[in-house]
């Protein structure tokens, strides 16, 4: 495992992130991304062992493109500024909720675990879970657990302005009812991501996660 060539690669891309630069330093970008298939190889080893539905995938299932995607990037830069795997059942592009990691330099790495953006009919059935069951709900996002690793929370930047179709503005889980996502993340510091127990205190955060996601998969679940 060499974070330490990971984020020196998307600092100098950072700096030069353009086409031209890319195809001059191509195999410097398959070392970084060797190294970082290493790191991701090694988290999914650990997080198989408390969610055995990600033991068959590889690293190639769940790591992200470097190539932005222009329908949802506005910046005129074709690439990711980070590197990044969504840890989840059914690889990265699923449904499902899971597990995130990306690194990025100069403090920008963060690790995260939830469902960011689900799609409506699964959003309905994550409220209507919430609106059934709060108790649990609060109980799980207010985990002292989960609070350790994630002291910020439920991430509360993608919201309705209003009360979601069917639900009472007056409802007192309205503050949750209303999320578009249910997400929890903490950025890293690079001495953090470059000290060697990196990868134990990641699969930690996921780990104090993995009640909450299994809410979220429990409630997104078809009958």
């Amino acid at each position: 495992m060499n974070n330490a060539l990971v984020l020196d690669f998307l600092g100098q891309l950072r700096d030069n992130n353009h086409k031209a630069w890319m195809d001059e330093h191509r195999a410097d970008y398959q070392r970084a991304r060797a190294a970082y298939t290493q790191l991701v190889a090694e988290l999914l080893r650990g997080a198989a062992r408390f969610e055995p539905d990600l033991s068959t995938l590889t690293p190639s299932d769940v790591m992200f493109r470097i190539n932005k995607n222009d329908r949802f990037h506005q910046s005129d830069e074709p690439y990711k500024r980070h590197m990044g795997a969504g840890i989840k059942r059914g690889g990265r592009h699923s449904a499902w909720a899971g597990y995130f990691i990306a690194l990025e330099p100069g403090g920008e790495t963060y690790v995260g675990a939830g469902r960011w953006m689900p799609e409506p009919a699964q959003l309905a059935r994550i409220r209507q879970e919430i609106h059934y069951n709060p108790t649990e709900f609060h109980a799980l996002r207010q985990s002292p657990e989960l609070l350790r690793f994630f002291p910020q929370g439920l991430d509360t930047s993608q919201t309705l302005k209003t009360a979601p179709k069917g639900y009472d503005r007056e409802d007192p889980d309205i503050e949750w009812l209303r999320l578009k996502s249910y997400f929890v993340w903490q950025a890293i510091p690079d001495a953090q991501v470059l000290s060697p127990d990196f990868p134990q205190q990641v699969l930690g955060a996921w780990q104090a996660a993995q009640p909450f996601v299994r809410f979220l998969n429990e409630a997104m679940r078809e009958e």
